[in-house]
């Protein structure tokens, strides 16, 4: 359970500062960020009041990782998992939850387990897992064991049981979904876990039709990958695993990523499978970038200047730009792998026009505004000459005119009526 010091190799960072950066690239942000849900933890296990409690579950958390340690790196490495542990760190959370994480383990593991849990309103969360429901009057702190069975697991609480099967649903539990997307491939649907979303946007769980119509465009959403996106889809492979909805007051598809929680995309209910595809790309960006800063800093602190965004109806910080403008330089990487496509080219045209020039624009934004790190200028810089190449290559001129507009229609927009 020994977290280990990481730092990107100098091929990594260039190659994520290009705008792509590979599988291997991103398996070095992967591993870091494993890194740092245990070291979360193990900070946990130092300073929680209810020591005995938490030291008891990381002992058991120990055991089963040297039998069985990829299933128990998977608890670990879960999205929800890592932004809990960072909230009990700063004193909102319960620490005594790492006991739910050590069950979860043990179920995955098929390894008989016992331990004191805590249990919120007859409410028990198996991270990664799904959720135990009780009755209210379960008490507070319980006792909770695992024996392991055909399909998953018994959970006895107190004296209550309840059958934990990983692939459905049951009498007082509720599964999180894993859904293919590809052969040999599964993403996790997380409509549960109450640290699975930062936001308050959180939405409710899928019902068995809007999961289906999520599994449909995923499955789309890979096809278009592998058939254009190769390297673009290994990487979201590797680092996106869990879907998690969130509501939108508008008619359009919403999506996120947390630094906080990193593996996860939140997203409203996908169109189809290409605007998922699309979604998954915008969004990896957000999530390297996130990964990236955890080991390099990019930026200064905060000075309260604000920037125009071509891509937001606000003035942005400059840390929010240059997210911003690593987002689209992939949407922009996206489209352009489109612009030849029967019937989807002239639109692919558009949107490439548009993102390259508008992330080219804010590179420069960035460049002039004096607030980069040393490293930030180096990563900026390399991805401006990749958006120079960009800019260099043909597009139809009607589409190049009509991204033109599109840009001038936003920018008055916000200088008009500035949010």
């Amino acid at each position: 359970m020994r977290p280990a010091p990481h730092r990107i190799s100098a091929t990594a960072f260039a190659r994520l500062a290009a705008g792509g950066g590979g599988a291997q690239a991103v398996a070095e942000l992967c591993a870091a960020q494993t890194s740092k849900h245990r070291l979360l933890v193990r900070l946990l296990v130092d300073e929680a009041q209810r020591a005995g409690l938490v030291t008891r579950a990381y002992e058991a958390l120990s055991e089963m990782e040297t039998g069985a340690p990829e299933e128990v790196g998977r608890c670990l490495r879960h999205p929800a998992v890592g932004a809990w542990a960072l909230r009990a760190c700063r004193g909102q959370a319960d620490p005594g939850r790492l006991a739910a994480v050590a069950l979860a383990a043990a179920v995955r593991t098929r390894t008989a387990c016992r331990l004191e849990v805590p249990v919120r309103d007859g409410a028990l969360m198996l991270p990664s897992l799904g959720l135990v429901t009780l009755p209210n009057s379960a008490p507070e702190v319980a006792v909770a064991s695992v024996e392991p069975s055909d399909g998953g697991a018994e959970l006895r609480v107190g004296h209550h049981v309840r059958r934990v099967d990983t692939s459905c649903d049951g009498s007082g539990w509720q599964v999180l979904h894993r859904v293919p997307f590809g052969p040999g491939r599964l993403m996790t649907i997380d409509d549960l876990d109450p640290y699975r979303w930062p936001g308050d946007d959180v939405d409710e769980r899928l019902t068995e039709e809007r999961r289906q119509w999520w599994s449909s465009c995923l499955r789309e959403a890979w096809k278009v990958l592998q058939a254009r996106h190769w390297t673009m889809g290994g990487e979201i492979a590797m680092a996106v695993s869990v879907l998690t909805p969130v509501v939108t007051r508008s008619l359009e598809q919403h999506s996120a990523s947390a630094r906080d929680t990193f593996g996860t995309i939140a997203l409203s209910d996908p169109i189809d499978g290409m605007g998922m595809a699309l979604t998954l790309a915008h969004e990896l960006q957000h999530a390297k970038l996130y990964a990236l800063s955890d080991l390099v800093e990019l930026t200064t602190p905060d000075d309260g200047r604000r920037y125009y965004a071509p891509w937001r109806p606000d003035p942005r910080p400059l840390n929010g730009l240059l997210h911003g403008a690593y987002a689209h330089a992939g949407v922009a990487g996206f489209w352009r792998r489109h612009t030849e496509d029967p019937g989807r080219g002239p639109h692919a045209q558009v949107e490439f026009a548009r993102w390259r020039e508008a992330s080219y624009q804010v590179t420069g934004t960035l460049l002039d505004s004096g607030a980069l790190t040393k490293e930030g200028t180096h990563f900026v810089s390399t991805l401006r000459d990749t958006l120079v190449r960009w800019r260099a290559e043909p597009v139809d001129p009607v589409a190049a005119a009509q991204a033109r507009l599109q840009s001038e229609r936003h920018r008055k927009a916000c200088v008009e009526d500035p949010a």
